[in-house]
């Protein structure tokens, strides 16, 4: 690999985009920078352009990060992608590193952490913390033991059902994510069948009391 490296920033938020990129740009190891502000520019940029690494936060405006991430490997396999998100880990982290993603860093962590962050997985490797690392391996590890009822979860329902326990209506879930509402209705059954839940009610007070829902 090339010592200096082509990177694509999505992050919804101006400050926090701004600034990542004023500090990466002071670096050695950057070629160019660019960025996008939600996944529909994120992937008009890869389709117009060649990078090495993809920086990006998973709650966007108008497009899931796990499904982001999916769509950056099919069209561009070779990318890197590390995600600098609020969440942490032990909410998303799993989900993400599965879906393609080659490294998982909070928006807590130092700026050096995030510049070697770039360089390991722009090198083809794979960055994780030491508590993630050991999260990882716990999970290996329980493999054959019985999963948790949200683990046995899709992606998709587990998106559909975070959605439904932040308040939104089926209708406002089915215009977020681009489906029709029918499609919310069985997702949402699904879930409730597969988590042994009743109603909708039941189904935000097991992602609250499950800290599967970032609170503020």
């Amino acid at each position: 690999m090339n010592n200096k490296v082509n990177v694509l920033i999505v992050e919804d938020h101006p400050l926090f985009r701004q600034g990542l990129r004023e500090y990466l740009s002071q670096t050695e190891i950057i070629d160019s920078l660019k960025e996008a502000r939600d996944g529909r520019e994120a992937m008009e940029q890869i389709r117009k352009n060649r990078f090495d690494v993809v920086v990006m936060d998973i709650s966007l405006p108008d497009k899931n990060g796990l499904e982001l991430v999916k769509d950056i490997k099919i069209f561009s396999p070779k990318v890197s992608v590390l995600v600098l998100t609020m969440h942490p880990e032990d909410r998303y982290a799993l989900r993400i590193l599965k879906a393609g993603a080659s490294g998982y860093l909070t928006k807590s962590s130092p700026p050096n952490d995030v510049l070697t962050a770039i360089k390991k997985v722009a090198s083809g490797g794979l960055f994780i913390s030491p508590s993630l690392a050991e999260e990882l391996a716990n999970h290996l590890k329980k493999m054959s033991d019985k999963k948790s009822a949200h683990e046995m979860l899709t992606d998709r329902e587990f998106e559909i059902m975070r959605l439904l326990a932040l308040g939104n209506s089926p209708v406002e879930v089915a215009q977020r994510l681009g489906i029709s509402q029918s499609t919310v209705f069985t997702h949402r059954n699904h879930i409730l069948e597969k988590l042994k839940l009743k109603n909708t009610y039941q189904l935000i007070y097991y992602a609250h009391s499950q800290g599967l829902i970032e609170k503020g």
